[in-house]
């Protein structure tokens, strides 16, 4: 499993039965049937809170323990895994506001990345060197490319993974969903499956 053992996989999406669900059983499915430890999180259905207290803002000292045992555990988790898989739709261009409250509450310094100074480059800390995100969106790619010059492409390739020390980062984006074919769904979910695999294999 080219030393990818243990992932974990992060879902973003508040109704139950949406594609991204079926994304996430798919993906969680394929990587444990392959002999993966999977850390699965549906981050809506356990309530995670994504607003920040003051006290999580900082971004130079290191994080100090958490007294919220939920996320406690999200940052003790996210440092032992050798992979990560993102699903989320594109909402407004960005993920949804659960995931990127998970990203500035869990991903923090000491954890996920170490800073000298406020203008320094990081050191990423997470073990993890690759990850798979999956998105939803109902905009052709061409307007996405063309127009909005896909920000969720920037905002985990270039602003997040990186940063926290994951140099390996692939993306499947699915489209249109809202009227797309059960045989068209099906497709993607083979796609997903075949993704999830390959990130075990290099």
């Amino acid at each position: 499993m080219g030393g990818v053992r243990r992932v974990g996989v992060y879902l973003a999406h508040p109704r139950a039965g949406s594609f991204n669900h079926a994304l996430y059983e798919a993906v969680v499915d394929e990587l444990r049937g392959r002999g993966c430890e999977v850390a699965a999180h549906d981050l809506c259905a356990e309530g995670f809170a994504p607003v920040l207290t003051a006290e999580e803002t900082e971004t130079v000292a290191a994080a100090g323990e958490s007294l919220d045992p939920q996320l406690a555990l999200h940052r003790a988790e996210v440092a032992t895994l050798d992979a990560l898989v993102l699903i989320h739709p594109n909402w407004w261009g960005m993920p949804p506001a659960v995931l990127a409250g998970w990203v500035q509450r869990v991903l923090v310094p000491g954890v996920a990345y170490k800073l000298g100074t406020a203008d320094g480059e990081p050191a990423g800390l997470l073990r993890a060197g690759r990850a798979l995100v999956l998105n939803t969106s109902d905009t052709p790619e061409d307007r996405e490319h063309d127009e909005f010059g896909d920000p969720l492409q920037r905002i985990w390739a270039a602003c997040v993974l990186p940063y926290v020390g994951v140099t390996d980062v692939r993306r499947l984006v699915f489209r249109t969903v809202t009227d797309s074919a059960d045989a068209t769904r099906a497709q993607w979910l083979r796609q997903a499956r075949q993704e999830a695999a390959a990130l075990l294999d290099g």
